[in-house]
Order: C-alpha cells, then sequence, then structure tokens
C-alpha cells in the first residue's frame, strides 16, 4: 500500500505526461492521439505510441524537363539543350562582310533581284524572277542576265512565252547551261502557272518546287525576292563550298541540300537571307573554287581549310 506522498508523486506525474490536452500527439506531432484498446496499460500504450526512428531523406534532385504534348508543365522550366555552333563563327563572318563591304561582285549587280522588269505589273515581275532562277543554274550571273535581257526585250510574260516555238525561246536563252532543258522546263512551268495561278508563282516553297525545273535553292530564293518571304536558306555552289570550308557544319556534306540543313539547325534566322548573297560574292571574289586567294582572306587564320588543306575538312581544290 502506498503512502500518502508516495500517492501525490504518481498523481503529478501522470498529469504532467498528458497536460498537452487533446488534439497534440506525441513530439507535438498535431496527429490526436489514439483511444488505447482495452486491456493495455498506460505504459503499454505510450511505448505503443512511441513515433520510429525517422530515417533520413534522401535529397530531391529537382531536374528540369519539356513538357510532352497535353502537359500544362506549369512550375517547370522547359529543358534548354546547348545548341552546337562552330568556333569562330561569328568572327569568320564578320571578316566576310568587311571583304564583301564594296558590293562589287557579280551577284551584287546581275542577281535575281537585278533581272526584273521594275516597271510592270507585280505578278509578271515575279514571274521573270523566278524564269531568271530557273536559267541561273550551272550558269554564270554574267550569262543569265544576258539571256534575260533578251528576253525581257521581246516582252517576257506567261502569254508570250508559251506563244514563243522552242528553237526561238532555245535561241534566245543560249548560251546558259543545259539550255535544251531549260527550254522545256520553262514551256512546261510557264503553261502550269497560266493554268492553275493565273500566270502568277506559287507563293509556298512545297509549290514552287513541285514546277519542272525548280530546286530548293531557286524555291527559297523566289520567296525571298518575289514575295519577300524568308523560308530558308538558299544554298548554291558557292555556299556549299564555303560552308564547309570554314567548318559551318558538324560534318562534311555532300550536297547542297544537306549543307542547307546543316546551316539551318544552328544559324540564327535573322541571318538567313542575308547569308546566300554574302557567300555566294565571296566564292565569286575571294573563296573561288579552284586555287582560291587565301593570301588576301582575312579568314586565313580562322579557316581550317586553310591552315590545314590536308586535314579532314575537304582541302581548298576539293570544293
Amino acid at each position: 500500500m502506498c503512502s500518502p506522498q508516495e500517492f501525490d508523486m504518481g498523481t503529478r506525474m501522470v498529469t504532467r505526461s498528458w497536460s498537452r490536452g487533446p488534439g497534440v500527439g506525441p513530439r507535438g506531432s498535431g496527429e490526436e492521439a489514439a483511444p488505447l484498446p482495452r486491456g493495455k496499460s498506460a505504459a503499454e500504450g505510450r511505448k505503443s505510441h512511441h513515433p520510429a526512428k525517422r530515417q533520413r531523406k534522401t535529397p530531391s534532385l529537382k531536374v528540369a524537363y519539356e513538357a510532352s504534348d497535353g502537359e500544362k508543365g506549369e512550375g517547370i522550366k522547359p529543358l534548354k539543350v546547348p545548341s552546337w555552333e562552330p568556333q569562330d563563327w561569328q568572327q569568320q563572318l564578320a571578316n566576310i562582310r568587311t571583304m564583301r563591304s564594296e558590293k562589287d561582285a557579280p551577284v551584287d549587280q546581275l542577281g535575281a533581284e537585278h533581272c526584273y522588269d521594275r516597271s510592270v505589273p507585280p505578278k509578271v515581275q515575279r514571274y521573270q524572277v523566278l524564269l531568271s532562277l530557273m536559267l541561273s543554274s550551272q550558269t554564270k550571273d554574267q550569262v543569265t542576265a544576258g539571256a534575260m535581257q533578251r528576253l525581257r526585250a521581246r516582252g517576257l510574260t506567261v502569254d508570250n512565252i508559251l506563244q514563243t516555238d522552242d528553237s526561238t525561246l532555245g535561241a534566245l536563252i543560249y548560251p546558259v547551261g543545259f539550255w535544251r532543258s531549260k527550254v522545256k522546263y520553262i514551256k512546261q512551268t510557264s503553261a502550269i502557272l497560266q493554268q492553275n495561278y493565273g500566270g502568277d508563282i506559287p507563293a509556298s516553297v512545297t509549290e514552287l518546287m513541285a514546277l519542272p525545273g525548280v530546286g530548293p535553292k531557286m524555291a527559297h530564293l523566289a520567296m525571298a525576292v518575289a514575295w519577300g518571304t524568308v523560308s530558308g536558306i538558299a544554298v548554291d555552289t558557292h555556299v556549299h563550298r564555303i560552308a564547309n570550308r570554314l567548318r559551318w557544319t558538324k560534318k562534311v556534306t555532300k550536297s547542297p541540300e544537306e549543307t542547307r540543313a546543316a546551316l539551318e539547325d544552328w544559324l540564327p534566322r535573322d541571318l538567313w537571307s542575308e547569308i546566300n548573297g554574302l557567300l555566294v560574292g565571296f566564292g565569286q571574289q575571294i573563296c573561288l573554287p579552284v586555287r582560291p586567294r587565301c593570301q588576301t582572306c582575312l579568314n586565313q587564320a580562322l579557316c581550317p581549310a586553310a591552315r590545314n588543306p590536308e586535314g579532314p575538312v575537304p582541302s581548298c581544290t576539293g570544293l
């Protein structure tokens, strides 16, 4: 039997242990304590409700990702994948701009944007732009410009071309490269334009490339010159050659179309409209197909082909 003093101490101990009141679990967890089952002592109940030892949590890593279609992606920043770009390309471009500042290459006076008659209706102007591009394939600008002058002197419209016999048309465009094939392509394309487009030219790359004798380079240039729309980089042999010499492609490309895709993958879009005329003139004056004038080129120290003509980059005589 307990003495009055011992009984009083036990009462104070029990009262102190539960003095936190209802709704407050052990260690202030904020959870309401569950009632004890019958037959269990207070000591057993306290032991069973003692929280287990907490395991140290592994720190979580927050990884940004690109939300797939249908996901809102709220609060998630898109993953930024580093884009490849050529070494020293900005300085190389600045040097080419300096070398082309005089604008005195053949393309600057005789390119497609200079071969059409500005006094005729816009529809006829666009048709003349397209024909000048068709004639320019595998042909020097001087020869193309001469052929365009002769055609314009006879009235260069869709109707007039369709009324001109093949032999006369051939004599007018000779000596452009592959002039016989171009006579056929010009006649076929003109008939399609008259029948399907009211004598105008299509306003999309896909439709332009569907025309006989019209390739990707011509289509992109036609969109830029005739319609004022930048649809892609126009790549001809000059752009193809120089892009590979400067190593503006991740790997050596084997065709102008491969080069176009490689350039569009990294070159800022606001430069797309400039790059064709810039590199064509540079290729006509300095970065020639054979025996390029590396000694006068501001990029001599930055050009992989000039520094190492026998290396993995095509040599200056190889493109």
